[in-house]
């Protein structure tokens, strides 16, 4: 995977942009690039036009999105780094960042983070879901809270392939927490949740005999000892790997908790239809119980897959 070349949405009615935080530390390291991008919607250009009326309105209002981005262009010229500007208008947000970002082309993008409800996801679509579900390129979602002085990386990996995942997902998740973790001088972690057909199989009441504790162990012990052998095509040891009984969306943010991870790299795959309208992917419902950082990885042929 090349770095080259970072592609930051700044939200203009932001105060507080981690996602430009990120993008500068990451460029540093892989001495990249930035492109700084933002839009103004409707929506985003009255919220402004609203903060600014409430501030008194000392200072003449600013029109042109280029007028907020140039300060954080100039900061990081100062320390060395190629940064470009580059300014739209339209709505909805989703689709104008999704052409400008085929139209870039960047190795990575970053974007600031926030949650939301279950009830708002579902019922109004927001940006980072429909970045999630169709940004073929590496996709960073960044939350307020800085990364430590040493980073803690987590790659989230699935080689039983349960999901039916693409086989170069999981050889991907890891080649990139590898490679980000090694430029950041930081710790790697490798997450699995597992979920047996013995325990999926269980009755309403649970408490499945012991016949199904015992097969439950020995999957487990399997599925650790392949995990252990495929993390070694990687010279990563067994004791990065952290395996625990249960569902994704449960299971990643609990360890990412205890292993107080900064930065989770994760994959999702490409949905059509009714199912990607109401299933989504494991990323989706991940990232909201996330304490971190996240970053989303396609398989290759992603782009490919994505209805027209």
């Amino acid at each position: 995977m090349k770095l080259s070349n970072i592609l930051v949405i700044v939200d203009p009615t932001a105060q507080q942009h981690p996602a430009l935080e990120r993008a500068i530390q990451l460029a540093v390291k892989f001495d990249a690039r930035l492109e700084l991008f933002a839009c103004d919607t409707t929506e985003s250009w009255n919220a402004r036009y609203a903060a600014y009326l409430g501030s008194g309105g000392g200072s003449a209002f600013v029109v042109n999105l280029r007028a907020l981005l140039e300060p954080h262009a100039a900061r990081i010229r100062a320390s060395g780094i190629d940064v470009t500007i580059e300014t739209a208008l339209g709505n909805p947000l989703h689709e104008m960042l999704l052409q400008h970002i085929r139209r870039s082309s960047p190795d990575l993008v970053v974007k600031d983070t926030h949650p939301h409800s279950l009830l708002r996801r579902t019922l109004f679509t927001n940006t980072d879901w429909q970045l999630i579900r169709a940004c073929a390129a590496p996709l960073l979602l960044a939350k307020p809270r800085a990364w430590q002085p040493v980073p803690v990386l987590a790659a989230a990996i699935d080689p039983g392939h349960v999901q039916d995942r693409p086989q170069a997902l999981d050889h991907r998740i890891l080649e990139c927490a590898r490679l980000f973790g090694g430029r950041l001088n930081g710790q790697l972690h490798v997450l699995h949740a597992f979920l047996p057909l013995e325990v999926t199989a269980a009755p309403p009441g649970g408490g499945f005999n012991i016949l199904g504790v015992e097969a439950t162990r020995e999957a487990e012990l399997q599925r650790r000892a392949d995990l252990e052998k495929f993390i070694a095509l990687y010279e990563l040891p067994p004791t990065t790997l952290s395996l625990r009984l249960g569902v994704a969306s449960q299971v990643l943010p609990e360890l990412a908790a205890q292993l107080q991870v900064d930065l989770l790299v994760m994959g999702a795959v490409s949905r059509s239809g009714l199912e990607r309208l109401f299933i989504g992917s494991t990323a989706e419902q991940v990232l909201e119980a996330l304490p971190c950082d996240v970053l989303v990885l396609k398989s290759p042929d992603f782009a490919a897959a994505l209805p027209m």
